[in-house]
């Protein structure tokens, strides 16, 4: 019973973070006045779909499982994107010509 109990938190949680990602980029967009992907959106896809996926495979659901690995990679080749934008130097990490801001920017998608 308790072990259901808490599979079921960990499932409830998952889709939390992962709703919280859309709430941080309604956040950004609202702020700037324009559609803004911020990096934190990214890191929040990769952190609610790894506790989704944890909570497919312990379901068992071959569909859900299907589901959040593929989604898992497009959200992990978006932050090496940006990875790789920082690195180099360009600052084009997110989208629109936008330059990416630092790490501490990554909540509000906001910089200099």
């Amino acid at each position: 019973m308790f072990g259901d109990t808490l599979w079921l938190w960990i499932g409830f949680g998952g889709q939390a973070i992962f709703f919280g990602r859309f709430f941080i980029q309604w956040l950004a967009s609202e702020r700037r006045k324009q559609s803004v992907i911020p990096p934190a959106f990214w890191f929040l896809s990769v952190a609610g779909g790894l506790i989704l996926l944890t909570y497919a495979i312990h379901r068992r659901d071959p569909v859900f499982i299907a589901g959040q690995s593929t989604g898992l990679f497009i959200y992990s080749r978006n932050l090496w994107f940006i990875y790789r934008a920082r690195v180099k130097g360009t600052g084009i990490a997110t989208g629109e010509g936008e330059r990416a801001g630092p790490v501490s920017d990554a909540v509000t998608g906001e910089h200099d």
